[in-house]
């Protein structure tokens, strides 16, 4: 009779934090989602667009795309997904994965930079990841680096990477929009990262980038690249959908989108 009542039982506190663990070291939507309350202290209000990002981005890790282009309009946690979540899922999966992720200017660049290193300093990221080491040598606002060789180094798109390299490549809001109209300015983030952040890559032809930004302008710096390559896979999300399409969320698993649908009706 008492091993009926303990099998009975319903599972213990501890029982249900491993089984949360577990879900967010196997499912990166489950990672977005403590990601999320850790930095916000309150749940994620899901929406598909969200899974459409975490797909295309596991998708990356996983070494099936190589060039990839995110664009939606801004509060759509974007960089939260991309340049926070993304970085601190890839290093607790490989600590020895480097990845270099850029933004128009310092400050947003060290801000987001911050929001990671919150994640990863976390006793819930450290639960999940326990294998994951913190160098003591390198935890800063610009850079944070494993004991196996990985690390998320933070730039600004004039910063100086002189002698860094990376196997991942992220822009995250290359071009300010009170900058778009300026052809100067324009040109100046194109020219940026075809002779200096492009060049940082290990190996041009295998290693990754992904470009996440509201589109801004036609040669801003997706229109540029677009332009110039076929390789790009490109996740459009408009705030109102212009056309009916089918998104991929998941494994075979599509979000049927009709035009004029907004992106979140919630929000």
């Amino acid at each position: 009779m008492k091993s009926l009542q303990r099998v009975s039982r319903l599972p213990t506190g501890l029982t249900i934090n491993r089984a949360r663990d577990e879900a967010c070291r196997q499912d990166f939507v489950s990672f977005i989602r403590m990601s999320f309350d850790l930095l916000h202290g309150e749940p994620l209000l899901m929406n598909w667009h969200i899974e459409a990002m975490a797909h295309h981005l596991e998708q990356v890790r996983l070494g099936r795309i190589t060039r990839l282009m995110i664009n939606l309009p801004p509060r759509y946690l974007k960089s939260l997904v991309t340049s926070v979540a993304f970085p601190a899922w890839v290093l607790g999966q490989d600590p020895t994965t480097r990845l270099i992720v850029a933004s128009y200017g310092s400050d947003l660049a060290v801000k987001l930079a911050n929001d990671c290193r919150t994640v990863i300093n976390s006793p819930r990221y450290k639960s999940i990841f326990p294998g994951l080491q913190i160098s003591r040598m390198k935890n800063t606002e610009s850079e944070i680096a494993t004991t196996r060789g990985g690390c998320r180094l933070a730039t600004s798109i004039d910063g100086s990477l002189t002698g860094r390299g990376g196997r991942i490549l992220m822009l995250d809001d290359s071009l300010k929009p009170s900058d778009a109209s300026s052809d100067t300015k324009r040109e100046h983030v194109n020219t940026c990262f075809k002779n200096t952040l492009y060049s940082r890559l290990d190996d041009k032809r295998k290693d990754t980038i992904v470009i996440v930004m509201q589109r801004l302008h036609d040669d801003d710096l997706c229109g540029f690249l677009l332009k110039n390559s076929h390789d790009w896979v490109v996740l459009s999300l408009p705030a109102i959908a212009l056309k009916d399409e089918q998104i991929p969320i998941g494994d075979g698993r599509f979000y049927d989108r009709r035009i004029g649908d907004v992106l979140h009706p919630e929000r």
